[in-house]
């Protein structure tokens, strides 16, 4: 395609900059819409596999990455209460050498400020604050952003990476709400000074329990312990990140859970927990307009159960580019990208809230059975992990 059209993006979260880097990077003309003040993020680790790993590389980044990150050695899927290994899935060098790229841990601000940093060393002039995208309008040959404060802004096509609530998909799609699913988060890290020496190794400690479950691991070098409990309890809705809770309820959701996650919780600062509500949306069949396309957590939201939201938004942004890079049509661009993506993100969606019940059984019998069916290991080699967004085939 035309390397003078220019591309506007809404939403600076870590799929959005991620598009924007790869698409500057390609030598196209990129505008990044953000409706914050400041460009930020919220939140605490993400995890990143090798496809999107492979695409932070491409980018230059793998310095940056690997000077904050955490290779964890392995998941390890244990029991709430005895701490018995069900099932562990290899990482560290095995996840290297058999696909590609590292598995790192990253805390979300780091991570996004990295990308950051590399959409405006491509252009520090693409990046636009104060800029809340509403909805859009289309010609033939341009589409136009509209924002919150009346502006329209101009451009050959429009990416919306505007999150779970996106103004971009509800005009494409139609207005739907997300789907609550029951489940609420807690979210916390603790100062790894503060927890015993050599509490736990470099892992993913994944602990399995009735009706509930918490995933723990390393952020920043191993600085950083991060926490997050997921809780079936449907009377807490709200969907905000930065709401805070009380420590009680957290101790009390977990009692009687391992000391481990029992030195964990009494670890932590009373009044930086954090909860909030899971949401996810059913798979959909259409993402774009003629000039139009959504992406990231706007295309396919998703539990957090596979550890793939990041990584999905971060593949989205390289097969975006590719698939820009491929036609010199704007629609028939966004039709190859959407083709190409909506099978994975939506196995990825039906797995992850498919991992949800299997985190949640009721008993030691239960989980030994669940897990003695499903190899989770081997599954996630062979098609969640070797998938390479920079090179599959583009159909």
């Amino acid at each position: 395609m035309d390397k003078n059209k220019k591309i506007l993006i809404a939403g600076a979260g870590i799929g959005g900059l991620a598009a924007a880097a790869c698409l500057l990077q390609e030598g196209y003309d990129v505008e990044v819409y953000e409706q914050a003040s400041e460009l930020g993020e919220i939140g605490a680790g993400i995890q990143t596999s090798a496809p999107a790993v492979k695409v932070l590389h491409h980018l230059g980044l793998a310095k940056q990455m690997s000077d904050v990150s955490v290779k964890p050695q392995a998941f390890e899927f244990k029991l709430f209460d005895t701490g018995e290994v069900l099932h562990k899935v290899p990482l560290a060098n095995t996840h290297e050498e058999s696909h590609g790229a590292p598995y790192y841990h990253i805390h979300r601000s780091d991570i996004h400020k990295i990308l950051a940093d590399r959409v405006l060393e491509l252009n520090p002039k693409s990046v636009f604050l104060n800029a809340q995208a509403i909805g859009f309008e289309e010609t033939d040959d341009k589409v136009y952003l509209n924002l919150a404060d009346g502006r329209k802004i101009e451009g050959d096509i429009l990416i919306g990476a505007d999150g779970i609530k996106s103004a971009i998909r509800d005009q494409i799609v139609g207005v739907t709400p997300p789907d609550f699913t029951g489940q609420v988060a807690w979210r916390a890290t603790v100062s790894v000074d503060k927890l015993p020496k050599d509490f736990m190794g470099k892992i993913v400690a994944i602990w399995c329990g009735p009706k509930k479950h918490a995933v723990v691991y390393y952020l920043r070098s191993g600085e950083l312990l991060n926490f997050v409990g997921c809780v079936e309890n449907d009377k807490w809705q709200n969907e905000s990140w930065t709401v805070k809770a009380d420590w009680q309820e957290l101790k009390d959701d977990f009692a009687g859970w391992n000391e481990e996650i029992q030195i964990i919780i009494d670890n932590i600062e009373k009044d930086q927990c954090y909860r909030w509500a899971m949401n996810n949306r059913k798979p959909i069949d259409n993402w774009r307009s003629d000039r139009a396309v959504v992406m990231g957590d706007a295309a396919h939201p998703t539990l957090p159960y596979m550890a793939s939201g990041a990584v999905m938004a971060i593949e989205d942004a390289a097969v975006l580019m590719r698939s820009i890079n491929a036609s010199d049509d704007v629609t028939d661009a966004l039709d190859m990208f959407q083709r190409n993506r909506m099978e994975r993100t939506a196995r990825i969606v039906i797995e992850s809230t498919e991992h949800g019940d299997l985190y949640h059984l009721s008993n030691r019998e239960e989980f030994e059975a669940g897990f003695g069916k499903k190899n989770i290991a081997k599954e996630r080699a062979e098609w969640l992990y070797s998938y390479d967004p920079l090179t599959v085939d583009l159909i």
